[in-house]
């Protein structure tokens, strides 16, 4: 259905008189019931309140697409109103809205409302097209503009479908954040110049996108799949599939393209998840992408736990012991919830799903129960067992202790196939986990404490060298595996009672992207106008600690780039270690600097460790890239 199925001169208005939110929906509202598309007014008007109660429709950049599905809408509509002035729609970006489309479907719409949220959500992010939306002087205009859009999307559509060869692929990065999506654009983007009908699936944060459905997979010529965690494999059995790790997907897009219409890559069989012949760099990336299918999972444990023990400490640092002078009941609270619960699951919860990766479904029970065995049963004296390093292992032998099993029930006659998923396989692997973790989990549990000694004797030289090492690894690869490897180490310290390399590990993190924009904006006649654009993108990157952010500049020029921000993501960490920062949240950049441990003068010395690293790096790529207008 097109949009302009449901926007019509009737349901436009282009000079609203609202000043809020409520009154703009009041009479975004008041449009549509006049237009006779309503059942019942007040009853649309408290489905619309229903769905900003759970997050505001405001998408920023002066867009705000407010929509409900109620019987009290009779026919599917769609209202546009305009605001000249702009108004606090509490929109994401904290930027007044002037752009409004509210959309009204029915008990018996079938998701169109749903389906015309995410057209017009792509619609709206063509700066050019809401530039002939904001400047349209009359209702046939708002009309006309639609129609030109969705008849440019057609015509892309149309000259796709012709090109030669039809790839599909998939993208996936640990944390579903900005690899994924980075490399289906960098892989559409590509494919167009190429000429080649690409459908990409988006495995990110927020879930799947843009499926693949049986009917693509049939007629694909060939699927990339671009990903550093657990990806669905069975569904391309039979099929040419080239697997790659997903930064592979952004810096060689086109080679990869090139190898998928050739069909230059194995046929996939699916056997336990495995093919025949690995994909390319698969055989280095296996064990990583484990690794990387229980951290993404863990993460959304680790940084919303982390934050609330975080916050607990706001009340005193005591706050949460009820024999403390600064005891407070809320900051208990925190605590239990975030230290007793949510981190307490970190450990399971990464075994659990590394031991999926491997071993599919029957691998999560076991690596559950040997995850939880790695932090309750260590020796004597020592909390928290083996920790991170238990769980690692525990997840690992759980997978491959699953994988064997089923590998030796498979000469079970056919009819007791039933038994082997509910019966055969828990029972085994969950058995054979669970002794051999106990067995094992006491002289762990020494290393592991013995490590974290080790790291909490260091001081001076040895500490800054720490830093050093921690810091750089954030910038080498930029959410790859050694930036990964870092970041892991950081949360595994930050559960054990050690705030100080989280700290060094994220402003690391922070620096490489906050370096390129620094230097970008510095050093202009360097970088291209379509770096300079990015570069002011990627102060906001580096602030929220997304190190991702700096990848297309070191995509373009890595000689240069990735040894500067090597060098001062190096420095920062150092200076956090000598300047004793303790951060007690794992993620969240900016946001979290006022959790730093020792108050407002620990925290500026924090920020002045980001920005000296950022400068530093920013005037090392300013001195050894070359001039653009010489060039």
């Amino acid at each position: 259905m097109k949009i302009t199925d449901l926007l019509t001169k009737d349901t436009i208005l282009l000079n609203m008189t609202a000043s809020s939110k409520p009154e703009a929906i009041d009479e975004l509202i008041g449009k549509l019931d006049e237009a006779g598309k309503l059942n019942d007014r007040d009853g649309f008007k408290a489905a619309i309140e229903a769905r900003e109660d759970q997050s505001t429709t405001g998408i920023g950049e002066g867009i705000a697409i407010p929509h409900a599905k109620t019987a009290s809408v009779k026919d599917p509509a769609i209202a546009f109103g305009r605001s000249q002035e702009g108004l606090d729609y509490e929109s994401l970006d904290g930027q007044p809205t002037n752009l409004f489309f509210m959309i009204a479907a029915s008990e018996g719409a079938n998701q169109t409302h749903l389906e015309t949220l995410s057209r017009l959500s792509s619609f709206l992010m063509d700066k050019n097209f809401r530039s002939k939306l904001e400047t349209a002087k009359t209702e046939a205009d708002v009309i006309e503009a639609i129609n030109a859009k969705e008849a440019e999307e057609d015509e892309e559509e149309v000259q796709e479908s012709s090109s030669a060869g039809k790839v599909l692929a998939v993208t996936a990065c640990p944390t579903g954040i900005a690899h994924t999506y980075m490399a289906a654009d960098k892989l559409k983007e590509t494919a167009k110049e190429l000429g080649v009908e690409i459908k990409v699936q988006t495995n990110g944060s927020s879930g799947v996108k843009n499926r693949l459905t049986a009917e693509d997979i049939e007629h694909a010529t060939a699927i990339i799949v671009a990903a550093d965690t657990k990806v669905d494999m069975s569904v391309f059995d039979g099929k040419h599939v080239i697997e790659v790790p997903v930064a592979k997907a952004i810096h060689e897009p086109e080679n990869l393209i090139n190898k998928a219409t050739s069909q230059d890559a194995p046929v996939y069989r699916h056997e336990g998840g495995r093919s025949d012949s690995e994909g390319d760099g698969n055989k280095r990336s296996g064990i990583y992408k484990h690794l990387m299918n229980g951290v993404s999972n863990m993460l959304p444990f680790v940084v919303g736990g982390g934050i609330l023990i975080a916050i607990s400490f706001f009340f005193g640092i005591n706050s949460a012991d009820p024999t403390s002078e600064e005891y407070n009941r809320f900051a208990e609270m925190l605590n239990t919830i975030g230290g007793g619960n949510a981190f307490f699951l970190l450990v399971p919860v990464l075994a659990g799903f590394i031991a999926s990766s491997i071993a599919d479904r029957p691998g999560f029970a076991p690596g559950m129960v040997g995850g939880l065995i790695a932090v309750t049963s260590g020796v004597e004296g020592a909390s928290g067992g083996s920790g991170f390093l238990g769980g690692l292992i525990a997840g690992f032998l759980a997978g491959y202790l699953t994988l064997g099993i089923k590998k030796a029930l498979d000469g079970l006659p056919q009819v007791m196939d039933g038994l082997k998923t509910v019966l055969f396989y828990p029972v085994l692997s969950i058995f054979g986990t669970g002794m051999i973790m106990l067995l094992i989990n006491p002289p762990l549990t020494s290393i592991y404490t013995g490590l974290l000694s080790w790291l909490e004797g260091l001081s001076g030289a040895n500490i800054a060298l720490l830093g050093i090492i921690i810091g750089g690894m954030m910038a080498i690869d930029m959410g790859g595996p050694i930036n990964k490897a870092a970041y892991t180490f950081g949360l595994a310290t930050l559960d054990a009672g050690n705030f100080s390399i989280i700290a060094a590990a994220m402003a690391g993190g922070m620096v490489p992207p906050l370096a390129m924009a620094f230097a970008s904006t510095i050093f202009k006649n360097k970088f291209t106008p379509q770096e300079r654009e990015s570069g002011k993108t990627a102060y906001a990157l580096g602030a929220f600690f997304i190190t991702e952010g700096a990848i297309p500049f070191a995509a373009a020029d890595p000689a240069r780039v990735i040894p500067s921000m090597v060098v001062g993501s190096a420095l920062t960490g150092a200076l956090t270690m000598l300047f004793s920062i303790g951060l007690t949240a794992p993620h969240g950049g900016v946001i979290v600097i006022g959790l730093v441990e020792g108050g407002i003068s620990q925290a500026l010395l924090y920020i002045l460790a980001i920005l000296i690293g950022s400068i530093v790096a920013a005037i090392m790529v300013g001195f050894l890239k070359k001039d653009l207008r010489k060039a």
